[in-house]
């Protein structure tokens, strides 16, 4: 059933995913300075990477909005409040949204979309859904690292990188300074853990 967009619960959807993917950057963002202060520079990195596409998400729903420009869309919903210093716990808090903007939000949005007639529309919510379960099976993975103060060790010999200058170093260990730029082991990261690297 075809239903015009002006009125339709997708266009209210898009308003709510814009806003919601605004504001996990901005949650990014802040975390990423947490991470920063406690020199935990991959976590910086990514939470700031995650950020960076959240704001891609969020212009590809304000985009879908282009034939509504000038209007004021009203729309409630509700977004979390992930404040804490506990790096485990900000990382298991972005974990659980972004899983939770996997399934149930982003797919049910998709199917409103393509009942309503707009399949372009719903294939953004399919696709980006995908996109946030990965961002939270990554946060989870930083989150097991942690929890297992295995985040700079590994029980074998293993590739890391610094993401300062991009030396690769082999341990059990990541060093505790970089041996080509001196910055310390918060910038190091498995290799195959770099989104820089294959």
């Amino acid at each position: 059933m075809a239903v015009d967009f002006k009125n339709s619960e997708t266009k209210d959807n898009l308003m709510r995913s814009f806003a919601g993917e605004s504001q996990a950057r901005n949650r990014y963002t802040f975390a990423a300075a947490q991470a920063k202060k406690e020199n935990l520079h991959v976590i910086e990195e990514v939470f700031t990477y995650t950020a960076n596409q959240e704001k891609e998400h969020a212009e590809i729903f304000y985009n879908h909005l282009k034939e509504l420009s000038g209007e004021t869309i009203h729309v409630d919903g509700g977004y979390p409040v992930d404040i804490t210093d506990d790096m485990v716990k900000l990382l298991r808090m972005a974990q659980h949204n972004e899983h939770e903007e996997h399934d149930p939000v982003y797919k049910t949005f998709g199917e409103k979309a393509k009942e309503e007639g707009f399949p372009q529309v719903a294939n953004s919510f399919f696709m980006i859904a995908e996109i946030e379960k990965a961002h939270g099976d990554r946060f989870g993975r930083f989150a097991d690292l942690m929890e297992k103060d295995k985040l700079f060790a590994s029980e074998q010999k293993t590739s890391w990188i610094c993401l300062n200058c991009g030396y690769i170093y082999e341990g059990e260990a990541a060093p505790q300074k970089c041996p080509v730029c001196a910055h310390d082991q918060g910038y190091f990261i498995r290799l195959d853990q770099s989104p820089y690297e294959n």
